[in-house]
């Protein structure tokens, strides 16, 4: 995908999240993320979406945390996520393609990781949002592309899990299959496990121990453990251990 895409999809969802916001009310339980009520999804991806603008719009080349979450709620907390989200995608549109800043995923450049990371991150967010005014995260996802979910799968297997943070390991080698059905024949993924950073690579390179496999916006929901598996094969223990451990 390109970053014009990736900003588009990122403007699409960001304003979806708002929406379904306010119509469940920032008292509302969020399904899909327990320990949340919606006004804390609304600091936390408002606050995502400021800390990654001041990368690219200062230009910064070092780590900078995040700052405080505001003390806002109700409609003034609405107000201010949207007008984030808002200065997000407008900072975006206007980079410079060879802008200069932090990031902390391989990328073909700066402005390519922010744009793709902010998408996943808030279309990720907005399944939240949906699920908190009764929405189930399989109804959702027939509202996400397949190309974008599969990106997405791309993303976390060999980004996020390729970092040492990643606790998805196991004692002696593992192999673990994910299979995308409806995203082309290179929308599969293997994926080495061991004591190690899991160790992904696209293609079905070798026999799997277990394979999970679905239409790739399913795939893209359960991975991100806002779902449950399309369908699984082989060692479940596999699957379970994904869903225990791959939190990022």
């Amino acid at each position: 995908m390109e970053t014009a895409e990736f900003i588009k999809t990122l403007d699409r969802d960001g304003g979806a999240l708002a929406d379904a916001a306010a119509d469940a009310g920032v008292d509302a339980d969020v399904p899909t993320c327990p320990q949340w009520k919606v006004r804390d999804l609304l600091r936390h991806t408002g606050m995502v979406h400021r800390w990654a603008t001041s990368f690219v719009a200062d230009g910064l080349t070092a780590f900078r945390p995040w700052g405080a979450p505001p003390d806002l709620d109700g409609a003034e907390l609405l107000d201010w996520y949207r007008a984030g989200h808002r200065r997000l995608v407008d900072t975006l549109t206007a980079a410079p393609p060879d802008v200069t800043c932090w990031h902390f995923l391989p990328a073909p450049s700066p402005l390519e990781f922010w744009a793709r990371r902010q998408a996943h991150e808030t279309a990720v967010h907005r399944v939240d949002a949906e699920s908190a005014r009764g929405l189930a995260p399989e109804e959702i996802a027939r509202d996400i592309p397949a190309a974008f979910a599969a990106d997405g799968v791309d993303e976390l297997l060999r980004g996020f899990h390729a970092r040492a943070k990643s606790e998805v390991r196991t004692e002696r080698p593992r192999v673990l299959r994910v299979r995308a059905t409806d995203a082309g024949e290179d929308a599969v993924w293997t994926v080495r496990l061991s004591p190690e950073p899991p160790a992904a690579e696209r293609g079905a390179d070798g026999e799997a121990e277990c394979e999970i496999a679905g239409p790739a916006a399913d795939l893209y929901l359960s991975l991100w453990n806002r779902s449950e598996f399309p369908s699984v094969t082989g060692d479940t223990a596999l699957a379970q251990l994904w869903r225990e451990r791959s939190g990022v």
